[in-house]
């Protein structure tokens, strides 16, 4: 079967009208049978849509269908670049984290990770990725090491796996 078809035939499935197209609900929110009821599926002991901000039906499909086409268990579906980078920056880095990052990234990025991210324990050490000997120099041997935003990319990929670290690469500016 090809890729596109499976992934259309995949998240179908999980549809209870088993419709052609997709629906768009248009919805902020959802009617719960009673407060136990909601009690459960806010705490996530039933699971189902809560708020159209927290689940959504459609972009549930959005992500069925990204993830099987992707062959992945599942997937994201943010509403802009700098929720998934944020997203992305808080689960790899986490409490105590480093990041290595390019001088020049984009200013809402670098603004996340010299402002805001260190709020949370999450620091980062920018540098010029032209100097290798800096990149190298600014890596710390952690298994919480990940970079940001790589423009001599073959060159750092090949430090980063020297070093069984992971690597992210924000590609706005490639």
């Amino acid at each position: 079967m090809r890729p596109y078809s499976y992934t259309l035939d995949r998240s179908r499935q999980t549809l209870l009208q088993m419709q052609e197209r997709v629906p768009i609900y248009q919805t902020t929110s959802y009617v719960f049978h009673n407060s136990k009821h909601a009690a459960d599926r806010f705490g996530l002991a039933d699971p189902g849509n809560i708020y159209g901000r927290l689940t959504n039906s459609t972009q549930d499909v959005l992500e069925k269908r990204i993830a099987a086409l992707e062959g992945g268990s599942a997937a994201l579906a943010l509403a802009s670049g700098s929720s998934a980078i944020t997203y992305t920056i808080e689960a790899l880095a986490a409490n105590g984290g480093h990041i290595v990052a390019q001088k020049t990234i984009y200013g809402g990025s670098y603004n996340l990770l010299a402002h805001t991210l260190p709020q949370f324990g999450i620091e980062t050490t920018f540098v010029d990725i032209h100097n290798l000997a800096e990149v190298e120099a600014a890596i710390r041997i952690t298994p919480e090491e990940y970079l940001l935003k790589l423009l001599a990319i073959l060159t750092v990929i090949f430090l980063i796996l020297m070093r069984f670290l992971s690597l992210l690469i924000n590609m706005d500016f490639l």
